[in-house]
């Protein structure tokens, strides 16, 4: 097998992921880009382990069971972002989250332009007591 196959494979794959995250404006979509590139990454571990014989034997493989453990853990934390996200904001646009303001909560049942104006329940984007009557 040549080398150059999965090397040039492995690069398309992670232009694409690159171009995925730059583009995409959905939170999951950028997530899926991102284990794009860990996929082209674990590619080019794999075809250097067989290719290129190094000090260490199958040093590459090890390292793409890393980097696959690591894509499960950054996939777990990611969409568990991405939920609270939706909880909150009723959009996983990744344009539209505002970086600089406390988030305000939206209530059950509300979604789309309503969302945005409402802000009930809320002190200073903090949940307050419980108030029952």
């Amino acid at each position: 097998m040549r080398p150059v196959v999965p090397y040039v494979t492995a690069a398309l794959l992670f232009g694409l992921g690159v171009f995925g995250v730059l583009r995409r404006r959905n939170a999951v979509l950028v997530l899926m880009a991102v284990e794009l590139m860990l996929n082209a990454v674990n590619l080019i571990l794999v075809t250097a382990d067989t290719t290129v014989r190094a000090q260490l034997p199958h040093a590459g493989q090890v390292f793409a069971l890393f980097v696959i453990v690591l894509a499960a853990a950054e996939i777990g934390v990611g969409l568990a972002i991405v939920l609270q996200l939706y909880r909150l904001r009723a959009s996983v646009a990744v344009d539209e989250v505002p970086l600089t303001e406390a988030p305000t909560p939206v209530p059950a049942g509300v979604t789309g332009a309503a969302a945005d104006r409402s802000g009930a329940g809320t002190v200073g984007g903090v949940d307050g007591p419980e108030v029952r009557g």
